[in-house]
């Protein structure tokens, strides 16, 4: 059975805390990773910051594999894409209170380093 990420269970639980704590939710997003649909002129240094508070956004899933919602970018409607493996932090504007989540392909990479070799003896 396939291990699931803990990532969007937190995500839903540190958003839910703070949109009940007042607190203006929003992540930070790789946009290298694929699947990433967000606008293109608001990307900087590959990434993007977006407010993903009820006030700011409409139709609003967090789900296992993305977080989806529509927003506004200079007036216009776009609907927003993130898979949660591109989501890097999720942090209050207000404070910077959050957590980061680390990069699947650097926690692999660990797992492989860290895997002992054993022998077995008779």
């Amino acid at each position: 059975m396939a291990t699931v990420s803990v990532a969007p269970y937190l995500i839903r639980a540190y958003h839910q805390w703070m949109e009940d704590s007042g607190l203006t939710p929003h992540i930070l997003v790789d946009c290298s990773k694929a699947g990433v649909v967000v606008p293109n002129p608001y990307i900087q240094q590959g990434k993007i910051v977006l407010n993903i508070a009820s006030e700011a956004t409409s139709a609003l899933v967090i789900s296992n594999e993305t977080v989806s919602f529509k927003a506004r970018f200079d007036g216009k409607t776009q609907t927003i894409t993130v898979p949660t493996s591109a989501i890097l932090t999720i942090y209050a504007g207000e404070n910077g209170e959050g957590m980061f989540f680390e990069v699947e392909a650097q926690i692999a990479d660990q797992n492989n380093e860290q895997k002992p070799n054993l022998t077995l003896l008779d």
